[in-house]
């Protein structure tokens, strides 16, 4: 794959064989980002499991201390007491049937996260097939399933994001934009880790935090040491 002359000069001022330190990392990925945009930070973590088996899966949901930088559009699914609620900690969507089928029929996908009260899962559960494949569809785990809709608003909006294995065994999540700097970055940075951290599930043997990287958008990659989390 061919790359432009900003992606050379970037892989130049990075050292591919090291591992650096968090703060470290961030700040050369900040001074790398030099796109047109404000370039998103990624944090993309191989954990030590095997997430074919369900005692070996980690997924949960953090709030990043100062965001992730991008709107955020949530859609809610309650019942008609709740909406009031819902609508004042900021939902952008809110309603029942009449979102499953803007959504079914018309092919709607003009929000970022979807949150649903208990209550309606057995409607919401028609959206699998569609919600599923895109990572939208709410999960008690990632606290996108509560009786408390208004709360998982407000989190939702102030930079709670989902962390999840893929099939490879790595966490890919966003962490902020390159606009943050590093002490923002590095903040959230450690607080996605924390969370990871704490998810270990008991079934993981060996080394958990295998590699970690850390990159902007159209930047190159940075490695992250992991040794001082011991795990």
């Amino acid at each position: 794959m061919k790359h432009g002359k900003k992606y050379n000069d970037s892989r130049k001022a990075v050292d591919a064989g090291k591992q650096y330190a968090a703060e470290e990392a961030l700040t050369l990925v900040c001074e790398n980002a030099k796109a047109k945009f404000d370039e998103t930070v990624e944090a993309h973590i191989r954990l030590g499991v095997d997430s074919r088996h369900a005692n070996q899966q980690v997924r949960g949901a953090v709030v990043l201390p100062n965001g992730t930088g991008k709107k955020v559009r949530v859609l809610v699914f309650c019942k008609e007491d709740k909406y009031e609620a819902a609508q004042s900690a900021g939902a952008d969507y809110v309603g029942r049937q009449d979102l499953v089928d803007r959504i079914t029929k018309e092919n709607w996908m003009d929000f970022d996260v979807v949150i649903a009260s208990p209550d309606m899962m057995g409607l919401v559960g028609r959206l699998g097939k569609i919600l599923g494949p895109r990572g939208l569809m709410p999960n008690p785990k990632a606290g996108t399933v509560t009786p408390d809709v208004a709360k998982a608003v407000t989190e939702a909006k102030a930079g709670k994001i989902e962390y999840r294995l893929d099939k490879t065994n790595i966490i890919h999540c966003p962490i902020g934009k390159a606009s943050f700097g590093t002490e923002k970055l590095s903040q959230n940075f450690e607080t996605l880790i924390e969370a990871i951290v704490k998810a270990k599930p008991a079934a993981a043997k060996g080394t958990y935090l295998k590699s970690c990287t850390v990159a902007s958008t159209m930047g190159v990659g940075v490695k992250v040491s992991t040794n001082k989390y011991g795990i």
